[in-house]
């Protein structure tokens, strides 16, 4: 590219999903309703945990990190794009960009690996019970959870800065509904072709690692499950995993079907609504599928709705 092609840009536009009025208010209208349901069923989860002691356990713990990853995550990019949809210029500055995209990576990263550290403790949970506390003690699932937090964060912060490192070109349009990544390295004017590569194996890395842990960890619980004598105790064991193995079913199979495929990488559209389902749908959906298939937090529930009913009903008096 010669010189004069290049610049430092001071913000971008994001061209979002649709140009239609009509269609943006439609979507703003659902979008605001799924992330507000997302905020109020991810709170009342960690509302929950906190005050039930009955949920003073490692599994609740992983649970409450996961919640907020989930909040931070879709907050990192539903809000701006709530705002765009009603917008008529849909800018984002250069700084406020670089902040979306450093987060919404350094969230993703830490929600696959803090996955893995969540079938490593049913691992435990199932495959040796009776010393579980004794593994899965209080500072092991803090150093658990930390490190999830930093292993996200440190490779989205080495994208991040390599990204925003490079020369702009004059067109400044993001053909996405937020600061993706890959979105934002295919406006420079330089070859990308290497950070493509870079960006796709770090991706697999961090989302393959993982899953292959977690792979494991379901082999030996299937196998520990299937030697138990009692269909009571098999469905015992195996409910103690069904929530979570449906987020992982939920989180991972649309990356892998997305991203470890023998073409290309996702088209346009396809980044759209991988975007979407991440940062509306899966946060949504998560306190759902704990809440309904676990019945220590529908017990934990129910028990403060009661304590809710019993103290409306004295003020009442």
């Amino acid at each position: 590219m010669e010189p004069e092609n290049q610049t430092w840009v001071s913000e971008f536009i994001l061209l979002g999903l649709s140009n239609d009025w009509n269609t943006q208010v439609s979507l703003f209208v659902l979008f605001l309703v799924m992330y507000l349901v997302t905020l109020l069923g991810n709170f009342l989860i960690v509302v929950l945990i906190r005050l039930d002691s009955r949920l003073q356990t490692p599994m609740y713990f992983f649970l409450t990190n996961l919640s907020l990853v989930d909040v931070s995550y879709a907050t990192s990019i539903v809000p701006q794009l709530l705002v765009h949809f009603l917008a008529e210029h849909k800018v984002i500055s250069f700084l406020g960009c670089a902040a979306q995209l450093f987060f919404s990576l350094a969230l993703g990263g830490v929600e696959f690996v803090l996955l893995a550290v969540m079938a490593y403790d049913r691992y435990v949970a199932v495959c040796d019970p009776m010393r579980y506390f004794a593994i899965m003690h209080a500072g092991l699932c803090r150093r658990l959870a930390i490190c999830s937090w930093i292993s996200g964060s440190i490779n989205s912060f080495i994208h991040t800065s390599i990204t925003f490192q490079l020369p702009m070109c004059t067109n400044k349009c993001i053909d996405h509904i937020s600061c993706e990544i890959l979105a934002v390295v295919r406006l420079t004017c330089v070859d990308i072709s290497s950070n493509e590569i870079v960006i796709m194996t770090s991706s697999i890395i961090l989302l393959m690692t993982p899953f292959c842990l977690v792979l494991l960890s379901y082999i030996q619980i299937i196998s520990t499950i299937l030697k138990i004598q009692s269909t009571e105790g098999r469905k015992k064991a195996f409910h103690t995993c069904a929530s979570h193995l449906t987020v992982v079913a939920l989180c991972y199979g649309t990356a892998i079907f997305t991203y470890i495929q023998p073409h290309s990488s996702p088209s346009v559209l396809q980044g759209k609504l991988i975007s979407l389902f991440y940062a509306i749908l899966t946060p949504m959906l998560n306190p759902m599928i704990y809440s309904l298939r676990n019945k220590e937090v529908k017990g934990a529930w129910q028990k403060l709705s009661g304590q809710f009913s019993g103290l409306t009903s004295k003020l009442a008096i």
